[in-house]
């Protein structure tokens, strides 16, 4: 089998990808966040216009899948209707910007800075997968996703940090943003982005490139907080759905109980002042559903590099998993719904599954060319 195609950018609203289900319209909603009538809206043009289920993805964005050549200006019309586009596809493309969704405003105002800071001509040349990181609390809850660039709390105050250090340089509100302009500015002055036009900044400083001193420091983050749980959260409530995968009906459930959903980089939905939900069938609000303990991306036949369908397995493997456990089935040895290490990884090859046990998709596997009826002897305590 051929290996996975690592694209260099990042769909869009305004630049859409084609996928084997497709065009995948993702949608990065203004400070992650949502009201419910552009909640309600979203169902409605995922319903009419798309598979009818909205994906809340690792990177805070939302994703319509299944729109047609023919359907997309409508989806562009009805997105824009609804507030949920930038100016144009340069500013939205700019704007990959992750915050903490839980925080008191400090990561709002931040990240509205960086925003408007992002406008200037300058980062026209940033890597679609370039991104930031606003994380300002008192401890770090983002300190599993990825970020370029990293805005964070250390003792006594925030850090700047270029993603591959260690530490970073202290810095308060009024500096961290032009500071973290400058950074970004740097790694295109020192030759961060390749002809190929990427370029991610742990790589840039691994090759060798020379931090300037006055981005530097010695401040080490904070502590990290454990990654949230669907459930109560500093008076709030997190949901969750199935593989992250939000139906138009469930989310029309939720705009009906909250006038602000959040969306998280933990492929959830934070709804602030919330006690209680009722009940839905495609929501999760307990830690312990077994649903909770399976990653799987789209596979075939929705993603063009998936030799095998992912989800209709995952789901039959859930109630198995021990609990405390992360298993992972992939379309491909990408990992795109869990690009890290499971305790169990089955990776899709030419149709059959190998198995990786524990490690990451692109890990030498313990066996190869499973079926799922295979699986099922295997991997089943």
């Amino acid at each position: 089998m051929s290996a996975p195609e690592i694209k260099g950018w990042c769909p869009g609203a305004y630049r859409p990808m084609r996928s084997g289900d497709g065009l995948v319209v993702r949608v990065r909603p203004h400070l992650a966040r949502l009201d419910a009538d552009q909640a309600r809206g979203l169902a409605d043009i995922a319903e009419r216009l798309g598979s009818g289920v909205i994906e809340v993805t690792a990177r805070a964005n939302l994703q319509l899948r299944g729109v047609t050549d023919e359907g997309f200006p409508q989806v562009i019309a009805r997105l824009d209707a609804l507030g949920l586009l930038p100016g144009n596809a340069e500013s939205e493309a700019r704007r990959n910007v992750i915050l903490d969704p839980f925080g008191d405003g400090r990561a709002e105002r931040l990240t509205e800075a960086l925003y408007q800071g992002l406008e200037a001509a300058r980062f026209a040349a940033l890597p679609g997968k370039f991104g930031f990181l606003v994380d300002p609390g008192s401890a770090r809850r983002l300190e599993g996703i990825s970020g370029d660039i990293r805005i964070e709390p250390a003792e006594g105050g925030l850090i700047l940090r270029a993603d591959g250090c260690a530490t970073g340089r202290p810095v308060d509100e009024a500096e961290a943003v032009p500071l973290a302009l400058d950074l970004a500015a740097w790694f295109l002055d020192s030759g961060g982005v390749g002809r190929d036009g990427r370029g991610r900044m742990a790589r840039h400083i691994a090759a060798g490139a020379d931090l300037p001193d006055h981005f530097c420091g010695d401040a080490i983050p904070c502590a990290a907080v454990p990654a949230p749980e669907p459930g109560p959260l500093t008076g709030g409530l997190c949901v969750a759905a199935p593989f992250g995968l939000f139906t138009a009906q469930a989310l029309r459930h939720l705009a009906e109980t909250a006038p602000d959903l959040r969306v998280t980089p933990f492929r959830m939905l934070y709804l602030p002042g919330v006690a209680a939900l009722d009940p839905h069938a495609d929501l999760v609000t307990d830690p312990r559903d077994p649903i909770r303990r399976v990653e799987a991306c789209t596979g075939a036949p929705g993603c063009p590099q998936a030799s095998v369908a992912t989800r209709d397995l995952a789901r039959s493997l859930a109630p198995h998993v021990p609990e405390g456990q992360r298993w992972h089935v992939s379309g491909c040895a990408k990992g795109c719904a869990f690009p890290r290490a499971a305790d169990r990884t089955l990776v899709g090859r030419d149709g059959a599954f190998d198995l990786v046990m524990p490690g990451a998709p692109w890990d030498e596997p313990h066996r190869r060319g499973l079926t799922p009826s295979d699986i099922n002897e295997l991997i089943r305590p």
